[in-house]
C-alpha cells in the first residue's frame, strides 16, 4: 500500500486535471450561445478568453506560496470549491461586464491547481518517476479540454449552456470534498517534510529561470490555440456547427494527452541512466521543432481533415514540452517547488493571455488569420532555443550547480 499509495494521489490528481480544463473550455463550446445572447463579437470575445489567463496568470506565484505553506490537503480543497462556485456563476451573468469579472474570479481560483498539484507530487513521487507523474497530470488536463470541447458541445444541446455551467459546478465541489476527506499532506519518503522558508525572489532573475519561464510562454502560447481559438476557427472555415466543430477540435487534444505519456515515460527512463539533462531537454526540444513544422502545415490545410491531423501533431509537440517543464521545477526548486512552479505557469499564462487576443486581432488587421500561425511557429523557434540552456542541476539557492550527467 505505501507504494500503492503516491500513484493514489497522483490519480486524484489527475482527476483534478482533468476538471479543470473541462471547466476552463465549457466557454469556447458555449462561445456561440455567450455571444449571441451578449451581442459579442469576435474581439470582445477575445476579452472573456483573455480575463480567465489575467485571473490565473496573477495568482500563480501567490497561490503556489500558498500550497507550499499550507499543504496540498487544504489549499487544492479550497480552491476546487471556489472556481466551482464561479463556474455556476458563470451561467447567471447577464452582461459583459459580469462575465468578466466571473472570469476573472475563475481564473484567480484555478491558478493554484497545478502548483499545488506540484507540490503534492514533489511530496510524494521520487525524483525518476516525477517526469511520468507530471505527464500523467498534464494528460488529465489534455483528456479534460478534449472531453470538454466534445461532451460540452453536446450537453448544451440538451440543456443549454446555462445548465452545462451548473452540473460542472456540482461536479468539482463533489471532487473538493473527496479530496479533503481522503488526502493527507506528508510525504512518502521521497522528500523532506522541511518549512520551505523564504523564497528569495532574486532567484527569478537567474539565466536559467528566464529560460525555464520563457520556454513556457511559447508552449502555452501555442496551447492555447487548441483551447480558446480552434473551434470557432475551424466552424468558420469548413463551415461545421457547433457540436461538430467541438468534436474535430478535441482531437488535437487526444495527442497532447499522448505527448504527455511519452514525454514522462521516455524522460523517466533517461533520468533513470543517469541523463538527467538530457531526460528533461530532449522530449521538449523535439516537441518545439515538431510543432513549429506541424503549425505551419496547419495553416496551409485545405481540408477539415489534414488540418486536425496537423493541428493534432503541433499540439503533440507543444505538450512534450509539459512534463520536463513541471519535473525541473522540482529538480531546482525542491521545497519551494509549489512558488517556483507558479512562476513558471505564470508566464505560460501570460502567453496563454497574449494567445487569447492575438489570434482575432492579427486576423483583423492583417485580414489572414495565417499571421496568427506564423508567429506560432516563431514562438516554438525561440522554445527549442531555450532548452538548449536550460540546467536542471543547477539549483535555485546554487544558481552555479554543475549537472552531474548529461
Amino acid at each position: 500500500m505505501k507504494t500503492l499509495r503516491p500513484w493514489l494521489i497522483v490519480a486524484g490528481l489527475f482527476a483534478m486535471a482533468l476538471l479543470t480544463i473541462v471547466d476552463r473550455v465549457a466557454m469556447s463550446a458555449s462561445k456561440a450561445g455567450v455571444a449571441r445572447e451578449l451581442a459579442l463579437d469576435d474581439r470582445r470575445f477575445g476579452f472573456v478568453f483573455a480575463a480567465f489567463s489575467v485571473g490565473y496568470a496573477l495568482l500563480q506565484v501567490p497561490s503556489g506560496r500558498l500550497a507550499d505553506r499550507f499543504g496540498a490537503r487544504r489549499f487544492l480543497a479550497v480552491i476546487v470549491a471556489a472556481w466551482s462556485v464561479f463556474t455556476t456563476a458563470t451561467a447567471v451573468v447577464g452582461s459583459l461586464g459580469w462575465l468578466l469579472l466571473v472570469r476573472l474570479l475563475f481564473g484567480a481560483a484555478e491558478a493554484g491547481a497545478f502548483p499545488g498539484a506540484a507540490r503534492a507530487i514533489y511530496s510524494w513521487v521520487s525524483a525518476g518517476q516525477r517526469g511520468f507523474a507530471q505527464g500523467l497530470l498534464m494528460a488529465g488536463s489534455r483528456l479534460g479540454a478534449a472531453l470538454g470541447l466534445a461532451l460540452t458541445s453536446y450537453a448544451m444541446a440538451w440543456v443549454g449552456w446555462h445548465g452545462t455551467f451548473h452540473v460542472l459546478g456540482a461536479v468539482g465541489l463533489v471532487w473538493a470534498v473527496a479530496w479533503f476527506i481522503l488526502y493527507r499532506d506528508g510525504t512518502g519518503g521521497v522528500a523532506l517534510a522541511e518549512e520551505p522558508g523564504a523564497f528569495e525572489w532574486r532567484w527569478l532573475a537567474t539565466a536559467n529561470s528566464a529560460y525555464i519561464l520563457g520556454q513556457y510562454f511559447c508552449s502555452n502560447f501555442t496551447f492555447y490555440l487548441a483551447v480558446n481559438w480552434l473551434l470557432p476557427y475551424l466552424q468558420n472555415r469548413y463551415g461545421l456547427g457547433t457540436a461538430e466543430a467541438g468534436t474535430y477540435a478535441s482531437v488535437p487534444l487526444y495527442f497532447g494527452m499522448a505527448a504527455n505519456w511519452v514525454s514522462g515515460g521516455v524522460g523517466d527512463a533517461l533520468y533513470r541512466r543517469g541523463h538527467r539533462r538530457l531526460a528533461r531537454a530532449l522530449p521538449a526540444a523535439c516537441g518545439f521543432g515538431l510543432a513549429c513544422g506541424a503549425v505551419l502545415l496547419a495553416a496551409q490545410a485545405e481540408t477539415i481533415g489534414t488540418a486536425v491531423v496537423f493541428f493534432g501533431l503541433a499540439t503533440f509537440g507543444a505538450d512534450l514540452a509539459l512534463s520536463p517543464s513541471w519535473a525541473v521545477c522540482a529538480d531546482i526548486a525542491g521545497p519551494h517547488t509549489g512558488t517556483f512552479s507558479g512562476a513558471m505557469n505564470m508566464a505560460g499564462n501570460v502567453g496563454a493571455l497574449v494567445s487569447s487576443l492575438a489570434f482575432p486581432y492579427l486576423a483583423a488587421w492583417t485580414g489572414n488569420p495565417k499571421t496568427y500561425f506564423y508567429l506560432v511557429a516563431v514562438l516554438n523557434v525561440a522554445g527549442l532555443y531555450c532548452w538548449t540552456r536550460i540546467r536542471p542541476g543547477a539549483l535555485l539557492a546554487r544558481p552555479d550547480t554543475m549537472e552531474v550527467s548529461a
